[in-house]
């Protein structure tokens, strides 16, 4: 019964691809102490009948819980236990950092560059390791949310927004043995905010930004129950370079969350996930047709969500889901006309478990089946569907760990598609451990580039092939933390778009290079960090370098703690030059960028935080004619009940 609690604690601890995570966010340090407590007692019991000492006492006011992963294995895995090279980014994070721009917590991962299409709100691709933005997964809560409708059916962080997010789970490298199309560059699962009780946030800032964030949730015997909403609206800044007409952006979101226990070792769970943004943006007006002031706008509506069950006994775990995620953007002249709208949506079902054979072996398994959808107000409704199924052996004795699987997906266009990885993870002693993976990645061809007016029926599913070996001591929230990766990634069958022709399977690239991590406590109260990175990504036919990819970037992070409730923090974003595009004629240079913070809490309920954003007022661009925010102050309250 032991080893049921314990899974089931793990099994929830798992945040987003086992969309319970609510529940084991809001549970009590108390309950963990318990059931801790229970399996180092059962522990002590079996020794004793072996004839090893037994402890008098169980100590575990020093126990920290374990870093989770899902991206790794697709189920809840201790990040000590995967060779993969894996970020996790909390909710104290997140608000530590402050704002409701996503990117600003993003850029501490190693490895991860972004480009923006204007301020918050525009466009916003994240590259892992040289990959481009369409080549990444991402989840939320567990569900891909990718618009099917999107040329190269990329997700846009542009519009997702720090408030509604609990927790950041980032991968760096392929791996769609576990998780199939997409994760070539890597994965990130993004965690629905859960909170017990009530916090709300409100705060004000340059250009008259107004942000407000409220979470609030219940979590009793039965199970948990949450609301998170966000709202933001900003005045912005002219979008192009050359303009001087402001571009605004206004969001308002709302999510749910549920995990009811049916019985002891059957759970019944949902999340539900709604957004509707207005975006200005600029466009190409006669009689230059030049990048400059229009008075357009993008109207993006969002829903995801899903509904399953989750079994968790001493040897099997399993997990049941519906998922579906729909998409829908309007863009619109100045007299209020469509210009172009288009919808996206894809429905899943899918199954993932685990079961656990003897001693530290388990055998993880999965399936699922997507159906996609897109239209667009010139090209009529098309479908397609994928099906795709994985087992992975795994293998955790004392300090060794290896992983080892395999996939095969059927596509109805471009047919079957193989896909292996593996990882080992060895410690050294003393929080030094050795990693190292190998995966294989695949991209399906997007709906549009299969079956829109360019599209080409014929193409075939971008490849790639990705391995890391690193070495690293401690983990990255405390204490002394020191990591270094190297890394290289082969893509070949790279989709592009050839006037007339349309879209063909031309191109071939390689990214390759090294991440280095540290963080050290300087004293009890100021903790210094950074994230580095070295990415060499070229274009193997030409020789040139993939289009905004600089090769040197990192972000330098410090905080300090007083012992009366004031905190002080600071990050630098560096990076160096790059090209806009894929000719590399059109030069982009190497920026730094400061943002100052600050918080105080006034008793227990109470925070009062406040920051300066680009503090030196760096002129720079991460697209060519692209304006990127200056200088710029917002202060905040934050109130919890």
């Amino acid at each position: 019964m032991m080893g049921a609690i314990v899974h089931k604690y793990l099994f929830l601890l798992s945040v987003s691809a086992i969309p319970v995570s609510a529940h084991a966010q809001s549970a009590s340090e108390e309950a963990l102490a318990e059931i801790i407590a229970q399996q180092d007692a059962a522990q002590g019991q079996q020794q004793t009948a072996e004839g090893a000492p037994q402890s008098e006492q169980i100590v575990i006011a020093d126990y920290r819980v374990p870093l989770v992963t899902v991206t790794a294995n697709g189920l809840g895995t201790n990040v000590q236990n995967t060779g993969q090279a894996v970020t996790v980014i909390g909710r104290d994070e997140i608000e530590s950092v402050q704002g409701a721009d996503v990117t600003r917590v993003l850029q501490r991962t190693p490895g991860l560059s972004l480009s923006r299409n204007g301020g918050i709100g525009g466009f916003t691709g994240v590259n892992i390791r040289g990959a481009s933005a369409d080549q990444l997964l991402v989840l939320v809560d567990g569900v891909r949310v990718a618009d099917p409708a999107a040329p190269g059916g990329g997700f846009d962080f542009g519009n997702q927004l720090s408030g509604m997010a609990g927790k950041f789970d980032i991968l760096r490298g392929s791996n769609s043995t576990i998780w199939g199309s997409e994760a070539i560059g890597g994965v990130v699962d993004i965690s629905t905010r859960a909170e017990t009780g009530m916090v709300g946030t409100f705060e004000y800032g340059a250009r008259d930004t107004l942000t407000a964030n409220l979470a609030a949730g219940v979590d009793e015997d039965f199970g948990y129950l949450g609301l998170t909403g966000s709202w933001l609206s900003t005045d912005g800044f002219s979008t192009a370079d050359t303009g001087s007409e402001a571009d605004g952006f206004e969001q308002f979101a709302i999510s749910g969350t549920a995990f009811v226990d049916l019985t002891h070792n059957l759970s019944l769970f949902s999340h539900v996930n709604w957004s509707e943004g207005t975006l200005d943006i600029d466009g190409f007006p006669p009689p230059d047709y030049a990048f400059a002031d229009t008075a357009e706008t993008q109207e993006t509506q969002r829903l995801w969500g899903d509904l399953g069950l989750a079994y968790y006994g001493n040897d099997l775990t399993l997990r049941a889901a519906f998922s579906r995620s729909e998409t829908k953007r309007d863009n619109l002249d100045e007299t209020g006309a469509l210009t172009f709208g288009s919808e996206g949506t894809s429905d899943r079902i899918q199954l993932r478990g685990e079961y656990r054979l003897i001693g530290g072996l388990s055998l993880a398994f999965g399936g699922e089946r997507e159906w996609t959808a897109f239209e667009t107000n010139f090209d009529p409704r098309a479908e397609t569907e994928i099906t795709g199924a994985y087992a992975q052996l795994g293998w955790v004795m004392g300090d060794f760990a290896i992983h080892a699987g395999a996939r095969l997906d059927d596509h109805e266009q471009f047919g079957s598609a193989t896909s292996f990885g593996g990882d080992v993870s060895y410690s050294l002693g003393n929080s030094w451990r050795v990693r190292a993976s190998i995966g294989e990645g695949f991209k399906a061809p997007t709906l549009y580039q299969l079956l829109s007016f360019y599209g080409n029926a014929d193409l075939e599913p971008e490849e790639s092939t990705s391995l890391d070996l690193g070495i690293e001591h401690g983990r990255r929230d405390s204490g002394l933390h020191l990591a270094l990766t190297a890394f290289r990634r082969d893509s070949d069958n790279l989709i592009g778009f050839n006037f007339p022709a349309g879209y063909e399977n031309t191109a071939r690239a390689r990214a390759q290079g090294i991440e280095a991590e540290a963080g050290v406590d300087i004293t009890g109260t100021l903790r210094l960090s950074g994230a580095y990175a070295f990415v060499d990504a070229e274009d193997r036919d030409t020789g040139l370098d993939l289009a905004r990819r600089p090769q040197h970037f990192g972000t330098i992070f410090a905080d300090w703690e007083s012992d009366f409730g004031l905190r002080l923090g600071a990050d630098l974003r560096i990076s160096g030059a790059s090209f806009d595009n894929a000719f590399n004629t059109v030069r982009l240079d190497g920026y730094e960028v400061l943002d100052l913070r600050a918080a105080f809490d006034i008793g227990e309920h109470l925070e009062l935080f406040g920051r300066v954003e680009n503090a030196f007022d760096a002129d720079y661009r991460t697209v060519a004619g692209y304006n990127t925010p200056g200088r710029g102050g917002f202060v905040g309250v934050r109130a919890r009940m």
